[in-house]
């Protein structure tokens, strides 16, 4: 059975442990976005919102995270720190989620939300970085499991807060929800702060005096910023982020919108709500870590390319269809295909950027994906407002098909033929 793993992986048994815990650091980022997103709507009920003023609170997370993207992946870069930042988001935003159930009003809440937006984008240039950098042959099987950990939070976070709202207030359900990250915050920093450096230098080599600066080592704000010139130039990159950035607008669009639609056009209670956007999430579970492996070997494009058609016609149709088991079906399909292009973009990414500025390209593509969201977010709640949530997904499929478009702007590069630059 290991073997068989190893085969169809191409890593080795000993080295999962470490791909596994981080998926799971990923899984508690989004576990705390998850339960903010299901919470909306009560929040909403609660304080007497409007759609518009829904969007706005939700918008401000991501406008949080588009302003922590400007120094983000330049201190990780930098300093090299790359484990110390990820148990630094995951805490600092467990915290903000367990204080926001304390928050009587809007305003209260805010800065909550501020810190959970910017510690959700603070986490991504360390640990996607990190797994480039140790297991650069196997990059989109590793960055699939990272993904398959955020699948796992943005699925069980919705079913345990749907849950917890049966018999708690929503302000008690975020300080409980909040728990759980705390523990693994630990579990990082217990095992992994050993591993805070480049593979060579943990294989006991050294790097010489006046060597290029190796990732993971941190570098010089000069050599920084020429590799920021490389990552600039490089069109590529710049197109990749073009294209996430759309396809992001659509995957967030749902998060946000499919349960106030659940909730005031379908008419689902809270568990079933949590079950659907569950099934969401199973259906990349299954995905993410077959469609990285195929990615390694065939190539980033066709894997990306076919998640994303699927998705723009699903996207589509599920706002014709009545009868909610079939809904709840249509949802787990569109899940499945939707992300399982996650892992495989950011693979893509780490294929195309220079290695010394990896983290500081995941912030590029992370800090575009953050600046469309938040744009979608303030058209969206107006659009919903004024002509009600299904039309609001019309602009979310009109999104995922430019980031079809886009998918044909880029170069259908392999781990192996990496050494192009």
């Amino acid at each position: 059975m290991i073997a068989a793993i190893e085969r169809l992986t191409g890593l080795e048994w000993k080295g999962q442990g470490t791909v596994f815990l981080i998926g799971l650091g990923h899984g508690g980022i989004h576990w705390i976005a998850a339960t903010l997103y299901l919470l909306l709507p009560f929040i909403t009920r609660d304080l007497g919102l409007t759609y518009t003023e829904a969007g706005m609170l939700v918008a401000v997370f991501h406008v949080a995270a588009f302003a922590a993207n400007f120094a983000s992946g330049l201190v990780v870069d930098v300093t090299g720190k790359r484990v110390v930042f990820q148990v630094l988001s995951l805490a600092i935003g467990a915290a903000a989620l367990l204080a926001s159930g304390f928050a009587q009003g809007i305003w209260l809440l805010v800065p909550m939300v501020v810190l959970i937006g910017a510690t959700n984008n603070l986490w991504h240039p360390p640990a996607i970085s990190f797994l480039s950098q140790h297991y650069p042959n196997q990059r989109g099987y590793a960055l699939s499991i990272h993904a398959l950990g955020a699948n796992v939070g943005d699925a069980l976070a919705p079913l345990a807060a749907g849950a917890l709202l049966v018999w708690l207030s929503w302000r008690e359900t975020a300080s409980v929800s909040a728990l759980p990250v705390f523990v693994v915050a630990a579990l990082i920093a217990v095992v992994l702060t050993k591993r805070d450096r480049p593979p060579d230098i943990e294989a006991g080599s050294s790097a010489k005096e006046g060597s290029a600066p190796k990732p993971g080592l941190g570098m010089g704000l000069a050599e920084y910023f020429d590799g920021l010139k490389a990552l600039v130039k490089n069109r590529a990159v710049l197109h990749l982020s073009l294209m996430a950035g759309f396809r992001t607008v659509a995957q967030m669009g749902l998060l946000i919108f499919l349960p106030l639609y659940l909730a005031d056009v379908i008419g689902m209670g809270p568990f079933l709500m949590g079950v659907t956007m569950m099934t969401l999430q199973l259906g990349g579970v299954c995905a993410a870590p077959v469609a990285g492996a195929w990615s390694d070997r065939i190539g980033r494009r066709p894997v990306v390319l076919g998640g994303l058609s699927i998705t723009t016609v699903l996207i589509v149709l599920l706002t014709l269809v009545q009868n909610e088991t079939v809904f709840i079906g249509g949802v787990a399909v569109m899940g499945f295909v939707m992300y399982a292009a996650r892992p495989v973009i950011h693979s893509w990414m780490m294929d195309l950027a220079p290695p010394e500025v990896a983290a500081t390209a995941t912030s590029v593509m992370f800090g575009v994906q953050a600046l469309f969201t938040t744009i979608m977010l303030m058209i969206g709640g107006g659009v919903a407002d004024k002509w009600g949530l299904e039309v609001v997904f019309y602009l979310l499929a009109a999104s995922m098909l430019a980031a079809n478009v886009l998918v044909y702007l880029l170069p259908n590069k392999l781990p192996s033929e990496e050494s192009g630059g």
